[in-house]
């Protein structure tokens, strides 16, 4: 439902904080397909997550250790139904 609410406007940018968190495995999953499928729709997404299983989803990394980048660069980039 948040996503739906967050769409409403049609945004260039979305942010996505702990998208999957509380979510079951599958359910995850089907959020994760609808926010890389946003992506292909060209929309820009900033995911936060602590799942480095999420995280190489996504396009490029960003990793934060006591406040400082660690570790910026690419990720490769898998689809759900490779995984």
């Amino acid at each position: 439902m948040a996503i739906a609410r967050a769409l409403v406007n049609d945004p260039v940018l979305l942010l996505a904080d702990e998208p999957t968190g509380a979510l079951d495995w599958d359910t995850g999953q089907q959020v994760m397909e609808i926010l890389l499928d946003l992506h292909d729709r060209r929309r820009t997404l900033v995911v936060v997550t602590h799942d480095p299983d999420i995280a190489r989803l996504c396009d490029r990394s960003v990793e934060i250790h006591k406040g400082q980048i660690a570790a910026p660069g690419p990720v490769s980039a898998q689809h759900l139904s490779d995984g």
